[in-house]
């Protein structure tokens, strides 16, 4: 019997009070019973309980795989919510947000123009008003299914013009953006670079990257903590990226969500500072697991820092043996030829 059949059947139809899922953020098929053993489940209002008071526990032995993501845990970031689109905008070009009301149900849109363009505020809606006061629980084998395959079009999009295109993520502050900005000024007459900022809100890392010599576009998820295949779909699109280019994609500072969502990316590229713990690879091993190169930045403040540069490839390499390592300091320039030849080797053989 299918998962979502049997977990609906059994408890959803009988308004069962506790309700038990391992949401499995990377594919992996887990032991629901396993996870139970470790004393904590879920009840639908979002309270927890203790195992031993749960008459129900020993009936959740199935394996359960559910891909995490937009109907769970980005219904609590925001992510993919309706009247939350991301905005995509070159430097330059202003935004402004308009919020209205339809019987009763407020709608939120952003409207982009450039200087001295006319713009009004008419709008064609299609609204569902039809509402319910039960809490409902939607379970699909695949919930990043419509992003996996966006991301596929964009990576065959990628292929066909010979794109090199690299996700670019890390946690806030470990210098994706510096990174970038001296790529472009020291590798722009060899490469031809193009680049999705990812922020939450402002135009600042879009208009750092301009100063810097690329067209760049910056995606403003709003309350979204990472980007998607669509978006970037979009963003491609306004950037009007050039055959043979190298497309940089500086995700939003996050090492959990940006790890789940493929968009549709030639490599993955995680970048962690000297200044976070050697143990970032094992605190968060979806992300340095799903990455084919490990940039550790600001090796200069390693004299001043307890950090062991050693275990943390150990601890890298725990997650993930195949990933690659590259130390460097943008600040100061060590290493960055390193990262220099590495890009040139990867961008080649997709030029050919």
């Amino acid at each position: 019997m299918a998962i979502s059949k049997l977990l609906h059947e059994k408890f959803l139809d009988n308004e069962c009070p506790v309700f038990l899922i391992w949401l499995s953020a990377t594919g992996r098929t887990t032991p629901a019973e396993g996870i139970v053993g470790k004393g904590t489940f879920f009840l639908p209002s979002g309270k927890k309980q203790r195992r031993a008071d749960n008459p129900f526990s020993t009936l959740f032995t199935i394996f359960v795989q559910i891909n995490l993501i937009r109907n769970t845990m980005c219904d609590s970031c925001g992510c993919g919510q309706p009247g939350k689109e991301p905005t995509i905008l070159k430097p330059g070009e202003e935004s402004h947000h308009h919020t209205h009301t339809h019987e009763g149900v407020e709608h939120s849109h952003e409207h982009h123009h450039g200087h001295g363009n006319h713009h009004d505020h008419d709008h064609d809606h299609i609204h569902d008003h039809g509402h319910s006061h039960e809490r409902k629980l939607e379970i699909e084998q695949d919930v990043l299914s419509r992003n996996n395959l966006l991301a596929e079009r964009n990576r065959g999009y990628f292929e066909a013009k010979k794109v090199l295109a690299l996700n670019l993520v890390s946690s806030p502050g470990s210098g994706k953006t510096s990174l970038l900005e001296r790529t472009i000024r020291e590798q722009g007459e060899n490469l031809s670079f193009f680049i999705i900022e990812g922020d939450q809100q402002t135009m600042n890392d879009a208009n750092r990257i301009k100063e810097a010599g690329a067209p760049v576009v910056q995606v403003n998820t709003g309350e979204g903590c990472h980007l998607d295949a669509d978006m970037v779909n979009k963003a491609v699109k306004k950037l009007e990226v050039e055959e043979g280019a190298v497309l940089m994609i500086e995700n939003v500072g996050n090492l959990v969500c940006p790890a789940m969502f493929d968009l549709g990316e030639s490599s993955r590229v995680v970048i962690m500072s000297v200044t976070e713990g050697e143990d970032k690879p094992i605190k968060y091993p979806y992300m340095f697991q799903s990455s084919h190169l490990c940039i550790i930045n600001k090796t200069d403040l390693l004299p001043y820092l307890d950090f062991d540069l050693e275990q943390a490839r150990k601890y890298a390499q725990q997650v993930n043996p195949k990933l690659e390592f590259i130390e460097l300091s943008v600040k100061t320039g060590e290493g960055m030829d390193r990262w220099y030849e590495w890009l040139g080797q990867s961008a080649n053989p997709v030029k050919v």
